[in-house]
């Protein structure tokens, strides 16, 4: 039990050791509060430090965090106000968007439409990235944008669509400012489908005839046609990239591939495969455009329109157009549009689809609102506080379009080996074609063979499917409230081996709660508790208002002191009614000669000391209390096969407490910051890859320190721009979630992979023992990819509330 509930033992957001003064720049509560009192822990005031929030768990997520990993990123951070979730609580954090990238220059954002290809993102990128203007470009194949760096003032657009047209002529570059929510490029569909049928239709008559006898002067023609019916676009585009250089792509390929079945006089199959793998390729586009729509319908949450009220009507505009000040309506079913405060009206608001957390909340006039929630019963009048581009479902949106951006190592991999996949299945096609058509003879066989090869080189499945993987667990983590920034972090969390945890606001709620009154003299608790909170009635600090809370919540009088003293470090000296009243620590009673009974050891938490008139009264036991969701989130980990451990700058009793209840294997107690990094390295040491989770200031460090670190979304901006992931509702049962989710998209990207590799390997070799064709080569690229994709969502599917 620690000494007194103003002494450095004390249970805040903030860990602080018991033996060790505050740090430089923390206050003692008799700085701050006005109650006298030294308040040794680490608590931080608002006026003090802007960035941080004092801790009330019964809040709604209050904010996005869009920070990069703070080993890899530059961050800015900038504060202008407070966005609202029906909490009452200023959250002062405006984000501006982090870089992605080692330049520090100016991003601007770009859409690909008609971007058909991964690999031939990738290709558009590494161009781009090569103009003297461009210090780095970022090619999102998932979210089909283009992150061009550059500081130049200059209007970039026309020499950045000159250099992707370069490599790729059919894809166009807009800005993606002027592409509204709902346009979705289908240029080519109706027309691809129509080149499908005529093509299938031709090339089943041509085989129909062939089936019938007809001979090569009725049946060259057709396939001829429907050949160029399907195929013309491919050889015309592969014609284009030749002369610029560029001979490793899917459309040469496909036109050597199948001319050359041309050439050995498989008519039919020629025309088949080019049937095949336009067939695939639609059906690949289709799966890939479904799958991202999937995912950003999960996250995009922006209104096209709101209803406007003005003049006592309702009108209806687009969202963009409302600006603060707007009164719009709000209809029960409705999604809460902007950022807003409620004028009037009450109502039950679902929170889930911006915190992932399930239970209801009340609102009511005053009550600040996200975006992105969901009005379920009453109708509301909302005033607008931000516009669409600032309110929490773009900036949702934002974030997750940011950890798109942020590629893990297995892609960044990916990319590079496709890179020198095509050219070796290549050579492995022309030595095919040539060295075994020597030995035996047999040309058509081996140019057969080798044709089918050049089928399966496009490496296309391989990195498409990645990406894709990556940005659907970014996805469900989001609309489960939980913020990856970025498939590092997704991929990091997936080989977490311990999970190690700060006590207050991490496994505890972080407030403050009288556990018990323990009478000493001729008082009674009752008679304890109402003095005390008498002397505390004007205080903010959070401990004090534990004690006016208690007396509040027993309907005990509050007398105000006729006079009351401030002592620093040591409490509150007082004249009421009854006498002289000391609150305080231990200090404060040695100060005045108070002798102090055993006070045995009653639970753990700290004590506020009272004495009256020069006697001991008895003492009030005051700590934090546990989450609700902790042992069975501490109970999931260990499921997974990940070890728990707890540090933290409380007492050792309070944090073995709190460890029994929760079950949590380790414990570390009386920790400064620089403490929690050398027993992180330790723990680190012994299981392996550690995950940090915690929401103080001074739990920075640490965090930066971790393989993986997240933050509670109540927690301090400074803990929260340097972990990797926030819980946005600041839930135990969030911990476990993540890695589940984490390790469920980094198994799909590996089976991706593998799945995409052992079948193209598998043709090759059945190739070459004689039992594979073109027809099995076109499966194994276009097949393979739709199949990746279909895979990739899974992830969506899985981890739903």
């Amino acid at each position: 039990m620690s000494e007194y509930i103003y002494g450095r033992d004390i249970e805040c957001s903030h860990d602080s050791s018991s033996h060790e003064p505050c740090p430089e720049g923390h206050h003692s509560h008799a700085d701050s509060c006005g109650c006298g009192h030294e308040h040794g822990h680490e608590q931080e005031h608002p006026h003090e430090h802007s960035h941080m929030h004092e801790h009330d768990h019964s809040h709604e997520q209050d904010y996005i965090h869009e920070h990069g990993h703070s080993h890899e990123h530059d961050h800015l951070h900038e504060h202008d106000g407070s966005c609202g979730c029906g909490c009452g609580h200023d959250h002062n954090h405006e984000h501006i968007e982090p870089h992605h990238s080692s330049s520090t220059a100016p991003k601007k954002v770009y859409l690909l439409e008609n971007l058909d290809c991964a690999n031939c993102g990738a290709k558009v990128e590494r161009r781009i990235a090569q103009l003297p203007e461009v210090e780095d470009a970022v090619v999102i194949y998932a979210t089909k944008q283009l992150w061009v760096y550059s500081r130049t003032r200059e209007d970039l657009l026309p020499k950045l669509q000159a250099a992707c047209s370069a490599v790729e002529p059919d894809v166009k570059i807009v800005p993606k400012a002027a592409v509204s929510k709902n346009t979705s490029k289908k240029s080519g569909v109706s027309r691809d489908l129509l080149c499908i049928l005529i093509g299938a239709a031709l090339f089943i008559a041509g085989k129909v005839l062939e089936e019938q006898g007809f001979g090569t002067a009725v049946t060259i023609p057709i396939f001829t046609v429907g050949y160029l019916v399907l195929g013309g676009e491919i050889l015309l585009t592969a014609a284009k990239n030749i002369a610029k250089g560029q001979i490793f792509d899917e459309n040469f390929l496909m036109s050597i591939a199948t001319l050359g079945a041309f050439a050995i006089q498989t008519y039919a199959e020629a025309v088949g495969v080019m049937l095949f793998y336009r067939i695939g390729e639609y059906f690949e586009e289709r799966a890939v455009e479904k799958s991202r729509s999937q995912i950003m319908d999960a996250v995009d949450m922006r209104p096209e329109t709101v209803n406007l009220i003005q003049n006592g009507s309702t009108s209806v505009i687009p969202a963009a157009d409302a600006k603060p000040g707007d009164l719009l309506l709000i209809r029960p079913g409705d999604r809460i549009p902007l950022d807003g405060v409620i004028t009037d009206g009450s109502s039950q608001i679902d929170t889930s689809p911006v915190t992932g957390e399930p239970v209801p909340v009340s609102a009511k006039p005053g009550d600040e609102l996200l975006s992105g929630c969901v009005n379920i019963s009453g109708q509301l009048t909302l005033r607008v506080e931000k516009p669409l581009e600032e309110s929490m479902v773009s900036r949702i949106l934002d974030s997750v379009e940011n950890a798109a951006a942020r590629k893990p190592k297995i892609d960044r991999f990916i990319t590079r080996f496709s890179r020198i996949y095509t050219p070796i299945v290549v050579a492995i096609a022309l030595c095919t074609a040539i060295i075994p058509s020597i030995v035996t003879g047999n040309w058509s066989h081996w140019v057969y063979t080798a044709l089918s090869f050049l089928v399966i080189s496009c490496p296309c499945a391989l990195v498409l499917s990645v990406p894709l993987a990556f940005f659907s667990g970014i996805g469900v983590g989001s609309k489960n409230g939980i913020l990856f920034k970025g498939g590092v972090a997704l991929e990091q969390l997936a080989e977490v081996k311990a999970v190690v945890m700060d006590k207050t606001g991490t496994v505890t709620e972080g407030n403050f709660v009288v556990q018990d009154v323990t009478s000493a003299g001729e008082l009674t608790p009752n008679m304890l508790l109402s003095l005390a909170a008498g002397c505390e009635q004007a205080s903010t600090h959070p401990i004090a208002a534990s004690i006016v809370s208690a007396a509040n919540g027993k309907g005990l009088t509050l007398i105000k002191p006729s006079a009351l003293e401030e002592i620093a470090g040591h409490g509150i000296k007082a004249e009421t009614e009854t006498g002289t009243l000391l609150c305080g620590n231990r200090k404060l009673m040695d100060k005045y000669h108070v002798e102090l009974p055993d006070l045995g050891q009653k639970g753990f938490g700290s004590e506020v000391l009272i004495a009256l008139n020069g006697r001991f009264q008895g003492f009030i036991l005051i700590s934090d209390t546990v989450k609700e969701d902790a042992p069975a989130a501490v109970s999931a980990l260990k499921k997974l096969g990940v070890a728990t451990a707890m540090l933290t700058g409380d007492a050792q009793s309070s944090a073995e407490a709190v460890a029994k209840e929760t079950g949590i294997d380790e414990v570390h107690a009386k920790l400064l910051p620089q403490d929690k990094v050398a027993k992180l390295d330790a723990i680190r040491q012994k299981h392996g890859s550690v995950m940090f989770v915690g929401d103080g200031i001074n739990d920075a460090p640490v965090l930066a320190g971790a393989d993986v670190g997240a933050a509670m979304g109540s927690g301090a901006d400074a803990a929260i721009e340097a972990a990797d992931v926030v819980f946005m509702n600041s839930s135990a049962a969030a911990i476990p979630q993540a890695i589940q989710i984490a390790r469920s998209t980094a198994s799909i990207a590996k089976q991706n992979i593998v799945f995409a590799l052992l079948v193209k390997i598998l043709v090759m070799v059945f190739g070459l023992a004689g039992f594979a064709s073109m027809w099995m080569a076109v499966f194994a690229d276009t097949g393979v990819a739709m199949l990746c994709v279909l895979n990739s969502v899974r992830t969506l599917y899985h981890h739903r509330r």
